[in-house]
């Protein structure tokens, strides 16, 4: 597997390719699951009805309330003793969401990750340090089979002991590490408090996903650790990490691999869809799925379709800049942690890491944001750096916040995914 076949190469081709696939997806969970039967039966739509890819508009959406709705297993297209693999959501809240792949689907998966890996710089024989975790989090799992599949030395360390992490990347010397943006921080800080220099290090390439992360901080690890940081893009309702990945050196913005996956933008609110280059809610119709095939699936990320950029006609996902799910109204602004993260890497003095707490003491919204000083900052200036990074978020994001600047290291970090943000106000 050299991993540098980029499907369909005219966008006809990829086109002609999407209506046929996405015909087989629909009499598969039409003939296979009862919630689309009923579904598809509710919204009066046949999969024949499909006539064109615009026809796709005519049928029901899917939720992750659909899949906890019908837990564990009533969502499968096929008999549970079929299946390959068995993987859950990472939820917080009530159930999770529960995928299972066939074997056909387990192999395609390695193929879209070895396929983004490839995007991202990496070769044949290089060695992928995976920091991602392993078990029912699609991540570690996801990126080892990629890995492997391009032909590259995996390093299975998985999320947590970031000690450890330090030291095998400096006496291993991977040249691709594969993880969360925010656990990268975690990392970058025990280099320097084991006194290391993380430029110095053998990583090259880095594929960064599983969570909203911005410009500034890719600028801050692709500055801090001398490497080219890429983002790549899934979720385990789709497939898992390989959904789409950023070429390395093209324009920015993860290349959906639409030969498995149609993608949509809908206005959140109406379902409408929208045109390229709009910004809404990204949505996904597996094209390749066996045993769980997905139908218009509501990812709550939003973001826009763009041109393509690469060696493909595919087209491109912008930066994504939060989820509907993460936004809180905040006396009628729309916040998102990714812009507190913005104005806070804009601080020279302080660390990109951060705790957005929301309160309703008397009637009115009140909000604490808790930072923490870059190591060599002198506690005379956590002031004048508080009121920069307040002045910033009221300019820039439109609310008033009290910051409180600690010491370095007084924040937990996150081992996985990154949980900035507390709303504690109760329900009037």
């Amino acid at each position: 597997m050299s991993g540098a076949d980029f499907g369909p190469a005219s966008a006809g081709e990829l086109r002609e390719l999407q209506l046929i696939r996405l015909r087989q997806s629909l009499t598969l969970a039409y003939e296979n699951v009862p919630h689309y039967r009923q579904a598809f039966d509710r919204a009066g739509v046949q999969p024949s009805d499909l006539e064109s890819l615009a026809d796709l508009a005519r049928f029901p959406f899917t939720g992750k309330d659909d899949l906890r709705a019908n837990y564990p297993f009533g969502m499968l297209a096929m008999p549970v003793e079929k299946l390959a693999r068995i993987h859950a959501s990472s939820g917080t809240t009530g159930k999770p969401t529960v995928v299972g792949y066939s074997a056909t689907d387990i192999w395609n998966w390695a193929k879209l990750v070895a396929r983004s890996l490839h995007a991202a710089g990496a070769r044949p024989g290089m060695k992928v340090h995976v920091a991602y975790g392993y078990g029912l989090f699609t991540g570690g799992l996801g990126a080892h089979y990629g890995a492997e599949e391009l032909g590259c030395v995996v390093i299975p360390m998985s999320g947590g002991q970031t000690e450890k992490q330090v030291q095998l990347i400096h006496d291993l010397e991977p040249e691709v590490i594969m993880v969360t943006p925010s656990y990268m921080l975690a990392i970058l800080d025990e280099f320097r408090r084991q006194g290391l220099d993380p430029r110095g290090t053998s990583l090259k390439f880095g594929l960064f996903g599983a969570e909203p992360w911005t410009e500034a901080m890719r600028h801050e690890i692709e500055s801090s650790f001398a490497i080219s940081a890429t983002d790549i893009y899934g979720l385990s309702e789709v497939m898992g990490p390989g959904v789409a990945q950023e070429f390395l050196g093209q324009e920015r913005g993860p290349t959906i691999w639409e030969d498995h996956f149609f993608p949509e933008i809908i206005d959140p609110v109406t379902g409408m869809p929208l045109p390229d280059g709009q910004e809404g809610e990204l949505v996904f119709t597996t094209l390749t799925k066996e045993a769980l095939p997905i139908i218009r699936y509501r990812t709550r990320d939003l973001t826009r379709l763009l041109p393509p950029s690469g060696p493909t006609p595919m087209r491109r996902i912008a930066k994504v800049t939060g989820r509907t799910d993460d936004m809180v109204i905040v006396r009628g602004v729309n916040v998102f942690p990714t812009q507190i993260e913005e104005q806070l890497l804009r601080c020279p003095g302080l660390a990109p890491h951060f705790l957005l707490e929301i309160t309703r003491p008397n009637r009115l919204d009140e909000v604490t944001v808790q930072v923490e000083a870059r190591p060599g900052t002198p506690e005379s200036a956590y002031l004048e750096q508080g009121a920069l990074l307040s002045a910033g978020i009221k300019e820039h994001v439109g609310i008033s916040t009290r910051i409180i600047v600690g010491k370095p290291q007084t924040l937990p970090r996150s081992q996985g995914k990154a949980a900035h943000m507390r709303d504690l106000r109760k329900p009037e």
